[in-house]
C-alpha cells in the first residue's frame, strides 16, 4: 500500500494560539502552508482561563497586533468584558485584559484560518519529523503520510504525552478530553533534541446557577473600552459587558487543604513535571504562603451561552471530594456544583536554549519551535512566539535574514531572549518586571515601535503603515506645539483650582504646565481655545493625544532609559560567529566556556546575559573581538 506524499513550503504542527499565528503569518506572506491539529474543533481553544491579556500579557497582544498577528483582532471581536489594569499606576504597567467568550473566540479564529489563502488546516497527528543531514525535510503522520516542506514549526502546546491528574485519577489525555500526541516526542529525542517534563493546572468549572453572588463583590468592565488591535475602530467595541465576581478563601478552606495534602498528587510525588512558579495551585499557595489568611478567587464567565464559570485563583489537582469540600467553604460557593473537575496536566516540552533567537533549532536547520513547546505558559506568550517563528520560517524559506527582536524593542524580544539565553526550569510567564525598559516598551506605543518591522516584512500593508506614521507625526507635532504655545494665568486659573494645583503667576508653556500632577491634555483642552483649535485642525486622535501626554510627563525617565538601551545596543552590534571555539580563549573561566559553547550567543550582548558568564569574561570577549 502506498502512503500519501504531499509538498508544502511550511508545515505547522498544532493549531493553538502559537500555531494559528505561525500558520497565518506564513500563509499571508504567500507561502503554501499546512497546519496540523489533533481536532479542528480545538483551533485556538482556551483550555484554561477565559481571558486574553493582563499585566504584561496585554503588552504582548498589542505587539502581536502591531506585527500583523490576529490575536488582538480576535479578542476585540469576541470579548464580553474589558478592563485596563493598573490605571492607578504609571503608563509603563497599564495592561489591557479582556474576558473572552471562549466558544466565539475559537470559532472566529477557525473561520479566519479556514478562509485564509495559501493555508490548509488538516486534522491529523504528526508522529515524526523528517531530518536529513541536519536539515528538516518535513513530517510524517500516524497514518504514514509524509508532508515535505522547507520549514517546519512545532507548536504542540501541552499535547506531547499529555497526562491529566487529580487525586489518584490519572489518564493520558490532552486538555478538555482531547487526544494526546504520544508519538512525536521519541522522534525529537532520536534527532538529538533535549526534552523535559513540565506541568500546569486549571481550576474547576462550576454551574452559575449554584453560585450565591450576593456574598461576592461585583467586578465591572471599563466604561470606555480600549481595543487591543490598533486597527479596530474604538466605537465598534463599546457594548454591554458581563460582570465578573470576587470572593476569598478562608481558614476553613486552608485547613481542608492542609488536612488532605497527603492525597495531593503534587505533594505525594505522583506529579513529576515542574509547575509554574507564578501561577501556583491553591494547595501550593496554602503551603508556600502559610501566613496568608485568605486568597482571592475570581468568578469569571466562560461565555454568553453557557452557565460554566471559571474559578480563577483556585487551580488544583486535589481529589474530587476534596475539591467539593474546599470550594464549598468559599463565600458564595457553599452550594456550588462542579461541571468540570480541576486537574493538573503534565506534558513534554523542550529546553529552549536549543533555539536561536529566531526560534530555529541550532542543530536542525529549518525546524522552529514556539509556545508551550518551548517551555512557556499562557496564550499570549504562545501567540507571540508563534508569530515570530512563522515570520522567520517564511524568511528562511525565501533565503532572507530572520527577524531578531531585541530586549529594548519589545516585550516579545525580552520573552525570546530570556528563553534562548537564560532558559527556564519551569513554565515561563511574562511579567513587566522581566523588562528593564518598561517606560520605552509601553503597550500604547507598540504600533509605533513595531509596525515598521511588520511593513518591511510584508504583513502590514501600506495603509496601516501610513496610519501609524501619521500617528507618530501627530504626536511629535502636538509635543512641539505644547513646547511653543504659552498659557496666560487667567486662562487656566479655574482648572488649576479644580485639581488643587498652584495658580500660575506668569505665562507658561503648555508643555511646562503638563509636567504638573493631575494636569492633562483633556483638562487643558476644555480651557484653552488655542489647544482645542490645534487638535481639531490637525485631527489629533485620542490615542495620539495620550501618547503625547505620556512622552511629555515622563520625558526625563524615558530619555534616561533610552540612554541605557543605547549603551546596551552597542554590545548587541558586536556579532559572534555561531561556530566560534570558546575553548581557545584560556582567559575565560571554564564555566563560561561551557555555557557559551552550549548557548552559542549571536552577539556580545546576548553573551553578557548568560547565567554563569561574568563581566570579566565579557571583557575578554570584547578585547578578542575588537571593542
Amino acid at each position: 500500500m502506498k502512503n500519501l506524499c504531499e509538498t508544502y513550503d511550511v508545515v505547522v504542527v498544532g493549531a493553538g494560539h502559537a500555531g494559528c499565528e505561525a500558520a497565518l503569518a506564513c500563509a499571508r506572506l504567500g507561502l503554501n502552508t499546512i497546519c496540523f491539529t489533533v481536532s479542528c474543533e480545538s483551533i485556538a481553544m482556551m483550555p484554561c482561563n477565559p481571558n486574553i491579556g493582563g499585566s504584561s500579557k496585554g503588552h504582548l497582544v498589542r505587539e502581536i497586533d502591531a506585527l500583523g498577528g490576529e490575536m488582538g483582532k480576535n479578542i476585540d471581536a469576541t470579548f464580553i468584558q474589558s478592563k485596563m489594569l493598573n490605571k492607578s499606576k504609571g503608563p509603563a504597567v497599564h495592561s489591557l485584559r479582556a474576558q473572552a467568550d471562549k466558544s466565539d473566540y475559537s470559532h472566529r479564529m477557525r473561520k479566519i484560518m479556514e478562509n485564509t489563502d495559501n493555508l490548509l488546516v488538516r486534522q491529523a497527528e504528526v508522529s515524526e519529523i523528517i531530518v536529513e543531514d541536519g536539515i528538516i525535510k518535513g513530517v510524517k503522520t500516524v497514518s504514514g503520510a509524509s508532508y515535505f516542506a522547507k520549514a517546519v514549526v512545532l507548536c504542540t502546546g501541552v499535547y506531547l504525552k499529555a497526562k491529566c491528574i487529580f487525586g489518584d485519577v490519572s489518564y493520558e489525555t490532552g486538555p478538555n478530553g482531547l487526544l494526546p500526541a504520544n508519538h512525536l516526542t521519541q522522534s525529537l529525542v532520536d534527532n538529538g533534541i533535549e526534552v523535559r517534563r513540565f506541568k500546569t493546572g486549571t481550576p474547576a468549572r462550576v454551574d452559575k446557577r449554584s453560585i450565591d453572588f450576593s456574598k461576592m463583590t461585583e467586578q465591572f468592565g471599563d466604561e470606555r473600552v480600549v481595543p487591543f488591535s490598533f486597527t479596530t475602530d474604538p466605537e465598534t467595541v463599546q457594548k454591554d459587558q458581563v460582570s465578573c465576581w470576587l470572593t476569598y478563601t478562608n481558614e476553613e478552606t486552608h485547613k481542608i487543604i492542609r488536612d488532605n495534602l497527603d492525597r495531593s498528587p503534587l505533594y505525594a510525588g505522583v506529579i513529576h513535571g515542574t509547575g509554574p512558579r507564578y501561577c501556583p495551585s491553591i494547595e501550593d499557595k496554602v503551603v508556600r504562603f502559610a501566613d496568608k489568611e485568605r486568597h482571592q478567587v475570581f468568578i469569571e464567565p466562560e461565555g454568553l451561552y453557557t452557565n460554566e464559570m471559571y474559578l480563577g485563583g483556585m487551580s488544583s489537582s486535589m481529589p474530587e471530594d476534596v475539591q467539593y469540600a474546599m470550594y464549598r467553604t468559599v463565600p458564595g460557593l457553599e452550594n456550588v456544583k462542579i461541571v468540570r473537575n480541576a486537574y493538573a496536566i503534565e506534558y513534554d516540552c523542550i529546553d529552549s536554549t536549543q533555539l536561536y533567537a529566531s526560534l530555529m533549532f541550532k542543530n536542525i536547520e529549518g525546524l522552529f519551535g514556539a509556545g508551550q513547546f518551548n517551555g512557556t505558559s499562557g496564550y499570549e506568550e504562545a501567540a507571540a512566539q508563534g508569530l515570530i517563528a512563522g515570520l522567520n520560517a517564511s524568511l528562511f524559506v525565501r533565503g532572507k535574514d530572520p527577524v531578531m527582536l531585541t530586549r529594548n524593542s519589545s516585550y516579545i524580544g525580552t520573552l525570546i531572549d530570556d528563553l534562548v539565553t537564560k532558559g527556564t526550569n519551569e513554565p515561563y510567564r511574562m511579567m513587566t518586571s522581566r523588562s528593564e525598559f518598561r517606560l520605552i516598551l509601553r503597550q500604547d506605543n507598540a504600533d509605533i515601535r513595531l509596525t515598521p518591522v511588520s511593513h518591511k516584512i510584508g504583513l502590514a500593508n501600506d495603509e496601516r503603515y501610513r496610519n501609524t506614521m501619521q500617528k507618530k507625526s501627530s504626536v511629535e507635532s502636538l509635543i512641539s506645539f505644547a513646547r511653543r504655545q504659552s498659557v496666560a494665568p487667567a486662562e487656566i486659573e479655574s482648572y488649576l483650582k479644580s485639581v488643587d494645583s498652584t495658580p500660575l503667576t506668569q505665562s507658561r508653556k503648555i508643555y511646562d504646565v503638563l509636567l504638573r500632577n493631575k494636569i492633562t491634555f483633556s483638562g487643558l483642552i476644555d480651557h484653552l481655545t488655542s489647544l482645542k483649535n490645534y487638535i481639531e485642525e490637525n485631527r489629533c486622535t485620542p490615542e495620539a493625544i495620550e501618547e503625547a501626554e505620556i512622552q511629555i510627563k515622563y520625558h526625563g525617565y524615558i530619555e534616561r532609559e533610552r540612554h541605557i538601551a543605547d549603551k546596551m545596543a552597542r554590545l548587541e552590534n558586536i556579532p559572534i560567529r555561531p561556530d566560534f571555539n570558546y575553548h581557545q580563549l584560556n582567559s575565560l573561566s571554564i564555566e563560561s566556556r561551557q555555557k557559551l559553547t552550549r548557548i552559542r550567543p549571536a552577539t556580545i550582548g546576548q553573551a553578557s546575559r548568560i547565567p554563569g558568564v561574568s563581566p570579566a569574561d565579557i571583557n575578554v570577549l570584547l578585547v578578542y573581538f575588537g571593542r
